[in-house]
């Protein structure tokens, strides 16, 4: 077998969408990809996202937000950008990487519009869960659902 893909999902701060896409292409694709997450900012990891992902057998609860200029030297082989604010502000990576894009919508924004029409946290929860599902089935997919994909 050839050498791993190296992958890092990108997001404003690294806090549950990039986190989420790393803890289910370890799990899911460990054999294939070596993938690392990052943020444009670093936010801390969302407690909802660890909770969620737990639910579903992925433990992320180890994982730290990181900051995409930890990665700038490093010779990857795809940038995938799971939200618009960190596609619109992504750095310079190498030519030979692809940068791609492959929005999500926000959980913690999504919960809090619920919150405040005083919707359950359980509710608010499925905001997480919707998104989470949405990523595995973007891992699963992969690497064949990005090597056609360029931004």
């Amino acid at each position: 077998m050839g050498e791993k893909l190296k992958i890092l999902f990108l997001c404003t701060g690294n806090s549950c969408r990039s986190q989420m896409a790393e803890g289910w292409t370890r799990k899911l694709k460990a054999d294939t990809i070596d993938v690392f997450s990052a943020g444009v900012e670093t936010h801390g990891l969302n407690p909802n996202a660890v909770k969620v992902m737990a639910e579903a057998g992925v433990d992320i609860s180890g994982h730290r937000s990181k900051l995409v200029n930890e990665f700038m030297d490093m010779e990857l082989d795809a940038v995938i950008t799971v939200c618009d604010n960190a596609h619109e502000t992504c750095p310079y990576f190498p030519p030979r990487c692809k940068v791609l894009h492959v929005g999500f919508d926000d959980p913690p924004k999504m919960a809090a519009a619920l919150a405040e029409q005083g919707e359950s946290e359980e509710k608010q929860l499925d905001c997480y869960r919707k998104i989470r599902d949405q990523i595995k089935a973007f891992v699963e997919k992969m690497p064949e659902n990005i090597s056609n994909r360029v931004v």
